[in-house]
């Protein structure tokens, strides 16, 4: 896999409270996508191969929300992977291109959620999370009237503070401060309030020592991005706006999730491996870096992210918190 790979274009959608706009999913893909071709500066017919990500939905949703952009006949896949469905998407669009089976290749996300916390849709079968709510009932118990998310990323922070000093309930509160700041700036996000850290440490607990202000809505939205070779982008004289994806990485579990560990469970040994497979493809490491966007569903799950991606060295993530390192001003924003 030589080829070289680049995103031409980019597109999303605000992202807005379930039920506070009068949309659905295809209307979230067309919104998304249009930008996307726009920004790329091509027609929907230069598209070679599409991938489409969302986890609520019926099996070929993405292929509704892209007969809003066109009818070419080209391959159409549907990506659900949790958490990560974006960025498969985007992960499979780039190997695509990289490995010179397509010169174009659209990576288009949406989701259409509903209100309250998430929940098991199928209860005829096994729940894909059935070993890592067993493993964690093992340690910590279970509280059945608490969503199972919280209680996951919960315990994981409860580990990280038990293993290591310099962590405390109001750490993991400035990191949602920090990040409610930062919203303010962006006008996609679906919060436009910025929130004072004893207002974060004010709001109703969920699950110790996460606050409501601490963990994620529900979320409408969609965004795109259109992924291109070399030849695509020199035959259409897009260098001026061409960026290449010089490293991607993705990794999944390993027998360490479950070998009792808080924070192995909900994901630090996968995203460790995957940070550094990424660093190695590209030659860069983490000092290279000036903006980092990772998954906060929770702000206990960005404090072991910081670890994991070697921002710090094991148990330095409150260090860095406390310090500013992570937002404006500091090493990273």
């Amino acid at each position: 896999m030589s080829e070289r790979t680049y995103v031409i274009g980019v597109g999303m959608t605000k992202f807005e409270k379930p039920g506070a706009r009068d949309w659905d999913y295809p209307d979230m893909g067309r919104e998304a996508g249009e930008r996307a071709l726009a920004d790329a500066r091509i027609g929907y017919a230069e598209v070679q191969v599409a991938f489409l990500s969302y986890c609520n939905g019926d099996s070929t949703s993405g292929q509704r929300a892209l007969y809003e952009l066109g009818m070419s006949g080209i391959p159409a896949i549907n990506v659900n992977n949790n958490c990560s469905s974006g960025s498969s998407a985007l992960y499979l669009a780039r190997r695509f291109v990289q490995g010179g089976f397509t010169d174009c290749a659209l990576a288009l996300g949406f989701e259409k959620m509903e209100k309250g916390s998430l929940g098991a849709k199928f209860t005829d079968r096994t729940m894909p999370l059935d070993k890592h709510f067993r493993d964690m009932k093992r340690r910590r118990g279970i509280l059945r009237e608490i969503p199972g998310n919280p209680q996951l990323f919960g315990n994981a922070g409860r580990e990280y503070m038990e293993r290591y000093g310099g962590v405390t309930a109001e750490t993991f509160a400035r990191i949602s401060e920090k990040n409610h700041r930062h919203s303010v700036n962006n006008p996609y996000s679906q919060f436009q309030d910025a929130y004072s850290l004893q207002d974060v440490l004010a709001s109703p607990m969920v699950y110790d020592p996460l606050t409501k202000l601490q963990c994620c809505p529900t979320s409408d939205g969609g965004a795109a991005a259109i992924v291109a070779s070399e030849r695509f982008v020199a035959e259409h004289n897009l260098h001026d706006h061409a960026v290449e994806i010089v490293g991607q990485a993705m990794a999944s579990d390993f027998e360490s999730t479950f070998s009792g560990s808080d924070i192995s469970l909900v994901g630090g040994d996968m995203t460790r491996a995957a940070a550094r497979a990424v660093y190695a493809e590209s030659g860069f490491g983490p000092e290279d870096v000036d903006v980092i966007e990772l998954h906060d569903c929770f702000s206990s799950n960005e404090l072991i992210t910081y670890d994991a991606l070697g921002l710090c060295e094991a148990g330095g993530a409150g260090e860095l918190v406390h310090s500013g390192a992570t937002t404006y001003g500091g090493e990273w924003v």
